[in-house]
C-alpha cells in the first residue's frame, strides 16, 4: 500500500501558555501508518526567532496509529519545545503515512479542540 505521503507540512503550531480547569493545552502531531512497515520518522521544528530542533526521530508500528504531544519532550526525543512561542513541523517518513495535527487549547473555560491536516509535500 502506499497511502499518503513520506514528507508532511505543517506551518501553524503553538503551545498556549495558560491553561484552566484541569487539562493542560496540547499538541499532537498525529500520525497514521496504513502499511505492513513500521514508519521511521524524522520531525524538524522551526521557530520564528531560534535555530530549528533537528533528527527527531519517532517510530510507528506498521499498521498502527502515533499522537506525538508535543508538549512532552519524551515523545520528541527528548527536545523540549516552548510556550508561547509559534513554531511550524516537518514530518519525514521512510514510508507512505498520513499526518494531521491538533490542538485542545483550555487557555479559557470554553476548551477549544480543532485539527488540521498536515500539507503532503511532492
Amino acid at each position: 500500500m502506499s497511502e499518503g505521503a513520506r514528507v508532511w507540512l505543517v506551518p501553524d503550531g503553538y503551545l498556549p501558555e495558560r491553561s484552566t480547569g484541569d487539562q493542560r493545552s496540547h499538541e499532537a502531531i498525529c500520525v497514521l501508518n496504513t502499511s505492513r512497515e513500521d514508519a521511521h520518522l524524522r520531525v524538524t521544528v522551526y521557530f520564528e526567532d531560534r535555530e530549528p530542533i533537528r533528527d527527531v526521530e519517532v517510530v510507528v508500528p506498521a499498521e498502527r496509529t502515533r499522537h506525538i504531544r508535543t508538549d512532552m519532550p519524551e515523545a520528541l526525543g527528548g527536545a523540549s519545545l516552548p510556550r508561547g512561542v509559534p513554531y511550524a513541523v516537518r514530518v519525514e517518513s521512510d514510508v507512505p503515512v498520513v499526518v494531521q495535527h491538533s490542538l485542545l487549547d483550555t487557555s479559557q473555560e470554553a476548551l477549544a479542540l480543532f485539527t488540521t491536516m498536515g500539507h503532503p509535500a511532492r
